[in-house]
């Protein structure tokens, strides 16, 4: 199977070495204006290119993962090349009608991965449209089980998702860093205020999901009475933490509803 990843940036490129590691037997063709951005892809590999027509014509599914004002423009730029093909499009906020409106006879399907698909840990919450097929589900499911976890939602929920879980790392990693400066301020070295910071966070994930307990359960298990936890905790819930977090997921899922609203907006003057 060739696959085709069109707008190798950041996400772009995590993706194609997600693949890499985890799927035998494939080709991966990767685009980028700037080829010379993609010589490290290169090496692993991949064919690397700035022709968008010629990869997607070559690749059995194409991955879209430009940026959501560029899709309408590429989109049209590869139109012939991915009719009757499966695309699968990362760009945030941008509906499965409005891809559908550009290449009718693509099928396609939209997900959100975050950047830990970097180290085969994302959450990736996808859609699709009616016309994707059982073998286009089996590939999606291949694919996405590269990166991490994945299920399959209603597309309502999708800039929500991109809000929560999408930008989500970013919201982690200024708590991680708030954590490791805080270990620095109580008079740990820094790599250990570091690594207990970074496994901590780690660590309760995984608690989370595999016990499948109760957060309220968990976090009994660690306060105690007159203890130092609730001591921080009585702390961390004075500084309204959890008001500025529901802000911040509604903040950003609101963004990206707005950039939906835009790029329909958009096509619709021209």
């Amino acid at each position: 199977m060739k696959i085709c990843v069109i707008g190798v940036g950041v996400i772009g490129s995590a993706i194609v070495k997600s693949l890499l590691r985890g799927m035998s037997g494939i080709k991966i063709i990767a685009t980028r204006r700037n080829v010379d951005e993609l010589k490290e892809l290169e090496k692993l590999g991949v064919i690397i290119t700035c022709d968008n027509k010629k990869a997607a014509s070559e690749a059995d599914v194409v991955m879209l993962c430009v940026k959501p004002m560029d899709v309408k423009g590429v989109l049209e730029e590869v139109k012939k090349q991915i009719e009757g093909k499966l695309v699968v499009s990362v760009a945030a906020a941008v509906p499965l009608k409005f891809l559908k409106e550009i290449t009718p006879k693509t099928r396609f399907v939209r997900a959100m991965p975050n950047i830990a698909v970097l180290v085969n840990e994302a959450f990736i919450a996808y859609c699709s449209g009616p016309d994707v097929t059982s073998t286009d589900k089996k590939i999606v499911g291949e694919i996405f089980s590269k990166m991490g976890k994945y299920i399959k939602v209603h597309e309502k929920y999708m800039n929500s998702i991109t809000g929560l879980s999408g930008s989500g790392p970013a919201y982690l990693l200024v708590i991680i860093e708030a954590l490791i400066n805080a270990g620095l301020k109580v008079g740990l070295p820094k790599d250990l205020a570091f690594l207990s910071s970074a496994q901590t966070v780690i660590g309760t994930g995984k608690l989370l999901l595999e016990t499948k307990k109760r957060l309220s359960e968990l976090k009994d298990m660690v306060v105690t009475p007159g203890g130092t936890t609730i001591e921080g905790i009585y702390e961390l819930e004075s500084g309204g933490i959890r008001i500025a977090i529901m802000r911040t997921v509604e903040a950003a899922t609101k963004k990206s509803e707005k950039i939906t609203n835009d790029i329909i907006s958009a096509a619709r003057k021209t």
